[in-house]
């Protein structure tokens, strides 16, 4: 029940998407958002202090588009300064997920996440990473897969939600300040059953989303 596998075929600009059991097979993780460390860039940018973040929990909503945006923003935002790690930041996006793609999810966002290794080297930077977005909308690949999905393969109010914009870092390195920049792509899979609140499924790999 509730099964879908899809599998998507990257070339010249050709997406297939193909429904069979297993939930949500064409998410096997994200490919890894790992950069390397602030060392290796060499943008200056205006030294100003920023406040130290720390994890938040999403705000709860029924909308479908603002949850998407806000569990995109919450997946690329994290700061090396404070106390929290990597699972301390995942846990905002896993306290919204459903119990069902649970597995699925944790192994979602550690693909987009710093390992226990790069976030030690990333804090001796004083690294932090947030998301801008640019667009956010449906794609046709999700809704021809709707279309031919079996009763009972895809939760109540499913959809599908592909996000475009910037991810930002900056830090210190040699006592400077210094950011960079690099546009993303990629998919967030949930589920709003009508007058519930959304609740998150999976994410596409990183820069592989629907579209």
């Amino acid at each position: 029940r509730r099964m879908l596998i899809a599998t998507v075929l990257a070339g010249a600009g050709i997406l297939v998407l193909l429904i069979a059991v297993g939930a949500y097979g064409l998410l096997r993780g994200p490919a890894s958002a790992q950069s390397r460390p602030a060392s290796a860039v060499s943008a200056t940018v205006p030294s100003t202090a920023s406040p130290v973040a720390q994890p938040r929990p999403l705000t709860a909503s029924a909308d479908s588009e603002v949850f998407a945006r806000a569990a995109a923003i919450s997946l690329f935002r994290w700061d090396t300064r404070g106390s929290a790690g990597p699972s301390e930041w995942a846990q905002p996006l896993i306290d919204v997920g459903d119990p069902e793609e649970a597995a699925g999810l944790a192994s979602d966002i550690r693909g987009y996440s710093p390992t226990i290794e790069q976030w030690e080297q990333l804090k001796a930077y004083g690294t932090r990473q947030w998301l801008a977005i640019d667009s956010a909308h449906v794609p046709a690949a999700w809704t021809t897969a709707v279309a031919q999905a079996a009763p009972g393969q895809l939760p109540p109010g499913a959809t599908a939600y592909t996000i475009t914009g910037v991810r930002h870092r900056d830090g210190i390195w040699d006592g400077e300040p210094i950011a960079t920049s690099s546009d993303v792509a990629f998919t967030v899979f949930i589920a709003c059953p009508r007058a519930q609140d959304c609740r998150l499924l999976r994410f596409s790999r990183l820069n592989e989303p629907l579209e």
